[in-house]
């Protein structure tokens, strides 16, 4: 082929249009189909199964009874939450100062209350009056000006508000120390440098930039506690777990019990993740 036949060849081909070939992945497509198979099968094996007793399950999702316990689910988890976060900020700030007794008894905290598992905790605290039968307020190591029982003061429901809160101050204490950590030293600086106070280099400069570090970990520890606070079982208190627990001991619909505490538990989570995300949304502003 001479070089004019070679150059009007390249000239044809250049002004030939693209042609635009779709890619194609058929494994995709084959892995898609399967996993659609199998969420059929699951919602058949669901609907299909009369063991699972889905008319039982419409008449006790809205039974007052459970609602109630819901109710008192959600108040324990408010109070463990509430109060654990309170204190683990003061426990993180402790941590991080620079006074040498503060900062260990905090990680003295944090390594006592992360080792000893939460049901054991609460069973402590329950039984508190079997080592303090009564409290005292007066002057350290001096005369009391009242006392007053410990059985009076620490009924179950406060025993367990106590356990979890405690328990879960260690947790966020070390949720609030990273979430302060990961603020740029230049930050504090800066705000040094501007004559801020203390407390309002915290929580106007420090404090707003953590919580997009904070929000995400703590997220998931209000979640978990929405779930662990089942284990205040062990007090009979009456919340979601214990309270289906005493319905199907008595009618003996385990199943369909257990399904109605699991659409709360979905529910609740589900709720609490939507509450997450707009959070973090809302403290994800202006990231790049």
């Amino acid at each position: 082929m001479t070089l004019p036949e070679v150059q009007e060849v390249s000239r044809q081909d250049a002004e030939r249009p693209l042609e635009v070939v779709t890619a194609r992945h058929p494994l995709r497509w084959l892995a898609a189909a399967g996993v659609l198979v199998l969420l059929a099968m699951v919602a058949s094996a669901l609907i299909t199964n009369p063991a699972w007793e889905w008319p039982i399950v419409g008449q006790y999702l809205f039974a007052p009874s459970v609602v109630r316990s819901v109710l008192l689910t959600l108040e324990l988890t408010a109070l463990g939450i509430g109060l654990g976060f309170v204190l683990g900020t003061v426990l993180a700030l402790m941590r991080l100062s620079p006074n040498r007794l503060l900062s260990s008894v905090a990680w003295a905290y944090v390594w006592l209350f992360r080792s000893v598992p939460l049901i054991l905790q609460l069973l402590f605290w329950y039984n508190l009056a079997l080592l303090y039968p009564r409290l005292s307020v007066g002057v350290p190591f001096g005369p009391a000006f009242f006392d007053f029982g410990t059985m009076d003061l620490i009924g179950p429901l406060t025993a367990a508000a106590l356990g979890l809160a405690l328990h879960q101050a260690a947790y966020a204490a070390e949720i609030v120390r990273s979430g302060l950590l990961s603020v740029d030293h230049g930050q504090r600086e800066a705000a040094a440098a501007l004559g801020l106070p203390p407390a309002r280099r915290l929580f106007r400069i420090i404090l707003p930039q953590a919580m997009r570090t904070i929000v995400p970990t703590a997220g998931n520890e209000i979640i978990g506690l929405v779930k662990g606070t089942s284990v205040v079982y062990i007090m009979a208190l009456p919340e979601l777990f214990y309270q289906v627990q005493v319905i199907y001991n008595r009618n003996g619909r385990v199943m369909a019990l257990l399904l109605v505490a699991a659409i709360w538990y979905l529910i609740l989570t589900t709720a609490l993740a939507i509450v997450q995300y707009y959070v973090e949304r809302h403290y994800g502003r202006g990231r790049g």
